[in-house]
């Protein structure tokens, strides 16, 4: 059956509890900082990552700052996963209003295309293109349904600036950054926000920043890629600022004529 994600007016429901953000890809980085940029708005906020430890530990650091944040660990590279997930967080919290899909495990390294399989190139796909699709498949009917909502998916500037040399996440990226840019103009109408964030850029304090040495940095910033560093207080303005403007479809950074 097609999917329909438009609502009448008398199908859209009151809010009548605490908004909720879900971090999909919840870390150190840029997920703490959405956590605390949202919870400062009264969102309560779920955090989905794969390592229950450090989830755990987030969930608490939050709690302990008056922010209403519960962990949901979960494999997001198996999009089987997607729903059963989803599903958890609504039987927490009763809604989703705002997803922000965002994992980049440390030590996610760049790879030549003509190193590229399919068995290796799966991972990525399933991480990156097909468990947010899942998501989204799993929240919009509700939030169309309300009238309100956003979903949000971060990816790297090789989705939309490929490069020889440096593929591999790029592929599977470039997928969901199309997907997104679908989206946007199909659920605009029914009050959804969906937009993308696509950075050249390490996130200071993320799992992937902190897994690189100050000479890999240093490489990586002045070398080929010529990525920045971005702070994600900043970062998780922009997503906020996106998510209540909703003007923008794609936020780059650093813009892609800025030198």
């Amino acid at each position: 059956a097609t999917r329909r994600y438009g609502s009448t007016a008398a199908q859209r429901k009151k809010i009548t509890m605490s908004r909720v953000l879900a971090i999909f890809g919840a870390g150190s980085g840029l997920g703490t900082a959405l956590a605390r940029r949202f919870g400062k708005e009264g969102f309560s906020v779920a955090l989905v990552a794969r390592n229950a430890d450090r989830l755990q530990a987030l969930a608490d650091e939050l709690a302990a700052e008056g922010i209403d944040a519960t962990a949901f660990p979960t494999d997001l590279s198996d999009p089987a996963n997607a729903a059963p997930v989803v599903q958890a967080i609504k039987d927490r919290y009763g809604r989703i209003d705002v997803v922000s899909y965002q994992p980049l495990p440390g030590g996610t390294a760049f790879v030549p295309a003509t190193e590229l399989d399919a068995e290796r190139l799966s991972h990525w796909v399933n991480l990156f293109l097909l468990t947010p699709v899942e998501v989204a498949d799993a929240v919009l009917p509700e939030m169309a349904a309300r009238g309100a909502g956003g979903f949000i998916v971060t990816g790297g500037f090789t989705a939309a600036d490929p490069q020889p040399f440096i593929s591999g996440i790029g592929p599977a990226m470039a997928g969901i950054r199309n997907f997104v840019h679908s989206l946007h103009g199909e659920v605009a109408d029914s009050g959804v926000y969906a937009g993308v964030v696509t950075l050249s850029a390490l996130i200071k304090h993320s799992e992937a920043y902190n897994a690189i040495s100050p000479e890999q940095l240093a490489e990586i910033t002045g070398g080929t890629t010529g990525m920045h560093v971005i702070d994600p207080v900043d970062l998780a303005e922009t997503y906020w600022r996106l998510y209540t403007d909703r003007n923008q479809i794609e936020y780059r950074f650093p813009a892609p004529d800025a030198h």
